[in-house]
């Protein structure tokens, strides 16, 4: 009786197992995750729109969005991105008050099996002209 009551539960965990295999969740695929301006002159705001693709087979929910400085606006998808289809982060940096090489890293929360992704704009700002 003993053998068989653990053959049962040995059979009931590899089915366990393997169902939580097929199911792979919410997958955050970045199009690009950085975006380099190059040059650009102290006080100015560049924007630019990263394109995800939620390549799971759950929906997609972005909880949070963090930026590494108060320069760095995101705007991201409230509600939640279907299996398949594809979303947008917009992120605007303003650099009044920086100067050199800058990188603005954006930190994405979200469900998804890699929980937290980043994304960056890199710029070179040079000083006003006279």
């Amino acid at each position: 009786m003993k053998k068989l009551f653990l053959l049962v539960v040995f059979a009931f965990a590899a089915f366990a197992v393997h169902a939580q295999s097929d199911n792979k969740g919410a997958t955050i695929d970045f199009n690009e995750k950085s975006k380099d301006f190059g040059d650009i002159t102290q006080g100015d705001k560049v924007e630019h729109t990263f394109v995800f693709t939620n390549s799971g087979d759950v929906p997609l929910v972005i909880s949070n969005v963090a930026v590494s400085c108060g320069c760095t606006a995101p705007n991201w998808p409230k509600e939640p991105v279907a299996p398949g289809a594809t979303g947008e982060l917009k992120v605007v940096f303003n650099s009044a008050g920086k100067m050199g090489r800058q990188n603005s890293v954006v930190r994405i929360y979200s469900n998804a099996s890699e929980p937290i992704e980043k994304v960056s704009l890199i710029s070179n700002v040079l000083p006003k002209g006279k």
